[in-house]
């Protein structure tokens, strides 16, 4: 794939995310997918593999926000060969009723139609003040 391919792709994980669905991402991950959230707080890691991702750290987030599926709205594509940047803000409410509106740039590295590795930046102190620290548990696991 190029660019133009791998941002379309990219494009169309974050209109399913607008509309609080997940197939075109799950569908597209490899097997051995890295997301990495950077940083030094709770959910910073490496969370390693689509079950990893998708139970680990998506799963955990899923259970705390009250429409069950993060709404994700992304407003800028860059791509370049293997790497489609994105910013992006969220747009959701925890079961507590808090706003969760996180800002992100998001680096995804596409592989032969597949993502690879997906590297978050956000407000780190917003994640831990809304959805307070990631179950270490649940990284142990993750991480494995």
């Amino acid at each position: 794939m190029n660019a133009a391919d791998n941002k379309k792709l990219v494009q169309q994980i974050y209109a399913d995310s607008a509309n609080r669905s997940g197939t075109t991402f799950l569908d597209n991950i490899a097997e051995d997918v890295t997301w990495i959230v950077t940083g030094q707080y709770s959910w910073s890691g490496e969370f390693r593999g689509r079950e990893a991702i998708n139970n680990g750290l998506m799963g955990y987030l899923r259970s705390l926000l009250a429409a069950g599926r993060p709404r994700t709205l992304a407003f800028n594509f860059i791509a370049e060969g293997d790497y489609v940047v994105v910013e992006a803000r969220g747009d959701n409410v925890t079961k507590s009723g808090e706003r969760y509106d996180n800002q992100y740039c998001m680096v995804w590295r596409i592989e032969n139609g597949k993502i690879k590795q997906i590297k978050e930046y956000c407000d780190s102190a917003l994640v831990e003040r809304v959805l307070g620290p990631f179950p270490a548990e649940r990284k142990v696991a993750a991480a494995v």
